[in-house]
């Protein structure tokens, strides 16, 4: 279902761009929110999204769209990493309309939470990604760590990522598991031992093998 609401609504019905760029609705002046006439008409609409109302929809996102775009966008700082969100959000919105309750708040409020959330996920997720580079550009020498360094507040592009995701497959099993769940997962080094059930040296040489060998393989990226 989220493949054909990104793919049909922002496209056909919402002016979403094919290339993940912003669209008009994104650049123009976002209507009014929270009043009591569109308090009321976007409740409306949401009732009508629930009953998979695509019209309604694309009229809840030209309404919408600018104002959380910018919301996203003061979380993750990248107008790429906050675009993609922002689907996201919208795919969410299609998602969960049916279980919006009016009781529990203003439809806008509600969607504000929904991206809020989204966007607090992502960077996380895109520290988690900074970290993971940092570790790497440790093992590397002086300049590459200076130029490293100077690059540590940027985003990395969805290209480079994948050659990242790349390499990480590339690596034998028990050094992919270990990386993974120390940095991509947020767990210390005992906590990964703990999991697998392996000494904690045999972790740690697990994670520095597999480091120096991401070192080679993305000394062009880094």
């Amino acid at each position: 279902m989220a493949t054909a609401i990104s793919q049909h609504v922002w496209t056909d019905s919402a002016g979403w761009s094919d290339h993940g760029g912003r669209s008009k609705a994104l650049d123009s002046k976002p209507n009014p929110v929270n009043n009591v006439q569109t308090i009321s008409d976007d409740a409306h609409l949401l009732e009508r999204v629930s009953h998979r109302d695509r019209a309604a929809f694309a009229e809840l996102y030209d309404r919408y769209a600018g104002v959380l775009y910018s919301t996203v966008l003061r979380v993750v700082n990248h107008p790429e990493e906050a675009s993609e969100v922002l689907q996201e959000v919208f795919v969410q919105i299609w998602d969960k309309a049916p279980t919006y309750n009016p009781a529990l708040g203003k439809p806008f409020t509600w969607a504000l939470t929904l991206a809020r959330h989204k966007a607090i996920d992502r960077l996380r997720s895109l520290r988690r990604r900074y970290n993971f580079i940092e570790e790497i550009t440790h093992e590397m020498s002086g300049t590459s760590l200076t130029a490293a360094s100077e690059r540590r507040d940027e985003v990395f592009s969805q290209e480079q990522v994948q050659l990242i995701r790349s390499a990480v497959a590339g690596l034998p099993l028990e050094q992919r598991q270990a990386i993974e769940m120390a940095f991509l997962g947020g767990l210390t080094q005992h906590e990964v031992a703990a999991a697998l059930n392996q000494p904690l040296g045999t972790i740690k040489a697990r994670i520095r093998r597999g480091m120096l060998k991401l070192r080679d393989s993305l000394k062009e990226l880094l």
